[in-house]
């Protein structure tokens, strides 16, 4: 993972930025244009990572609406591994997306709902507009977000917003625990080598094509064949054996969210079927 370039960075703070926020796009990146079936739209841009307007079925047309994107794209910093963020003030800016990847307006934040580097890598923002104004605005609706564990197997699209691309490829498993650093991360989606995922492709949402929801946030990929370094996440299995797959990338799961949703659309986790970390 590559953490987000920032401009006013020094070359020597240049060297310590990680994961998977935005680098340059290596030659012959496993791109290409969004098809009819799975587009751009509802996908946002951030100032350095990728991600999406996102709805739960228990959201209403006139709460605000939810951005999801990574836990370490934080515009605060990467939480500490046992660390889960709640109702922190934000005005973090998204450039949101239509179908063909134009850019056609700007959403802003106005509170971090829900942040965690532990046992998943997931932010959820609440916005300023509701979806009603979203859709009334720009004709554009949010993802709605899997209520149901992901399938192996299944053709996924990872749908980068910051890069305005696409990466097809499919389920390969499920990854018990992955780590990366001082993280861990939980049921991990791992992907077939298709999606060789890159730098500013944090955050993106990822697909399930047979229907349209999201199943998973992207989040990872072993970049130089390391173990459980950063940059290059290892698996664990249920038996404490280490496995690396360099050049796999990996997403996390994002059924979890929906039983999380309260009233207002707001992130609940005392709702008896929430099992999201907690603070």
């Amino acid at each position: 993972m590559k953490r987000p370039l920032i401009a006013a960075l020094s070359a020597a703070s240049l060297a310590l930025v990680t994961f998977l926020g935005a680098t340059a796009a290596p030659a012959g990146a496993a791109t290409r244009p969004a098809d009819a079936q799975v587009g751009f739209a509802g996908t946002v841009a951030l100032d350095d990572c990728s991600g999406s307007v996102v709805r739960a079925p228990a959201a209403a047309d006139d709460d605000p609406a939810m951005v999801m994107t990574n836990g370490h794209c934080l515009e605060s910093g990467m939480p500490a591994a046992g660390q889960v963020i709640t109702d922190q003030p934000s005005s973090r800016t998204f450039t949101l997306l239509d179908a063909a990847g134009d850019q056609v307006g700007t959403l802003q934040a106005s509170k971090v709902l829900y942040a965690t580097m532990t046992d998943t890598d997931i932010t959820l923002y609440q916005l300023s507009s509701t979806y009603a104004q979203i859709r009334q605005q720009y004709q554009i609706e949010a993802l709605p977000l899997a209520t149901s564990h992901p399938v192996q197997g299944d053709s996924i699209e990872v749908v980068s917003g910051y890069w305005q691309s696409t990466y097809s490829c499919a389920i390969d498993g499920f990854a018990y625990e992955v780590k990366e650093a001082d993280w861990t991360w939980k049921d991990s989606v791992r992907y077939t080598p298709d999606c060789h995922v890159i730098g500013g492709t944090s955050g993106s949402p990822v697909i399930d094509t047979s229907t349209g929801q999201v199943v998973a946030v992207n989040n990872t990929t072993n970049e130089n064949g390391e173990q459980c370094t950063l940059d290059n996440p290892c698996e664990v299995d249920q038996s404490g054996n280490v496995t690396i797959h360099q050049g796999i990338g990996y997403a996390e799961e994002t059924y979890l969210i929906a039983p999380c949703v309260g009233t207002g659309n707001t992130v609940d986790l005392t709702l008896p079927d929430c099992t999201l970390p907690k603070p």
